[in-house]
């Protein structure tokens, strides 16, 4: 953990949001070569998928029917990804674009590549379940180890590197976007537009405030880690729903419908964030459904209703106009 912080802390230091593009780029490719040839490599060696599905279904068939963990399981699933429009880590990739008519080929790409690491994943996990019926089974007894461990048995020495790689890939690629634009939030967008409003600053001191800021959050990063490791994942889960629910309904209406107004987003952020928090609070609304779902309908049902009742501003039109030239 303290090597990886390391290196994601110079090269985030020194090359700022290009170096973290690019290395972003070769992770990825550690990522979609691993995702892939993993998991059809261990489907492969155990038959085929008709006969991987052949004995998940006599483990559990839960692991093949969608519908066996319940209704709001189901949605709660599928409904993962709606926390995608409202991460800044995700959307400042689409808005440092060069050429604003890519962006559809991008969004395109992006998500195709997305759906197939996702799948990659699912199916690790699927297979990993054939080869380990019981959590027992695996070395040491966690489940964390299912990846490297089926890459061990299933792949040649370089490909086991390559999956071994892909795992610091990920988290690097995920843990340097978040560090730039926390970074950008608290420098930027407090320090620059609120606290120091209206005053003209160096853009050189900006820089050395954003790289102070930087260091200061993989020092707490590193702490949060090190002390309450087992809430790193549940933690994550909740502020992808918090930022999801808060930032995406807002974000698309504001990109796509005319009519929105800058009350309605405010009440659009305050009731998905509200929201999810309330719903993750109560048990028995936690256990039918994961808070994003609930949290991004309350969010994008508030954001209208308000635009509704207030008025746009002035120059709507003339701004989407030059969005659509």
């Amino acid at each position: 953990m303290f090597i990886t912080a390391g290196i994601v802390l110079i090269y985030t230091i020194l090359g700022g949001f290009l170096a973290v593009s690019l290395t972003d780029v070769f992770q990825a490719f550690f990522m979609i070569v691993a995702l892939v040839i993993l998991p059809i490599s261990a489907i492969v060696d155990r038959g085929g998928l008709a006969q991987v599905m052949m004995e998940l279904r006599g483990i559990d068939i839960a692991l093949v029917d969608p519908m066996a963990l319940g209704f709001g399981a189901l949605i709660g699933f599928i409904g993962i990804g709606l926390g995608s429009p409202g991460n800044p880590h995700i959307l400042v990739r689409y808005m440092s674009i060069d050429d604003p008519d890519q962006l559809k080929v991008s969004a395109v790409i992006g998500t195709f590549w997305n759906v197939v690491m996702a799948a990659g994943a699912l199916f690790i996990g699927l297979v990993g379940r054939v080869y380990f019926p019981q959590a027992s089974l695996i070395p040491g007894g966690d489940v964390e180890r299912l990846y490297p461990i089926l890459a061990q048995h299933h792949l040649h020495p370089i490909l086991f590197g390559v999956v071994i790689a892909s795992i610091f890939a990920a988290i690097m690629s995920t843990a340097d976007s978040q560090l730039l634009v926390a970074a950008s939030s608290v420098v930027n967008d407090l320090y620059e537009k609120v606290v120091k409003r209206g005053e003209k600053l160096s853009q050189r001191m900006l820089v050395l405030y954003s790289r102070i800021i930087v260091v200061l959050l993989v020092v707490i990063s590193i702490g949060i880690g090190t002390v309450a490791s087992k809430l790193v994942f549940w933690l994550v889960l909740f502020a992808w729903a918090g930022l999801g629910a808060s930032l995406g309904p807002t974000s698309i209406l504001a990109l796509f419908w005319r009519r929105t107004t800058r009350a309605g987003v405010a009440a659009g952020f305050i009731a998905g964030t509200l929201t999810t928090i309330i719903w993750y609070y109560v048990p028995a609304l936690k256990g039918f459904m994961y808070e994003l779902i609930p949290a991004f309908i309350i969010g994008l049902a508030a954001t209208v209703i308000v635009s509704l009742m207030t008025k746009p501003p002035e120059d709507t039109d003339e701004m989407f106009e030059s969005m659509i030239r």
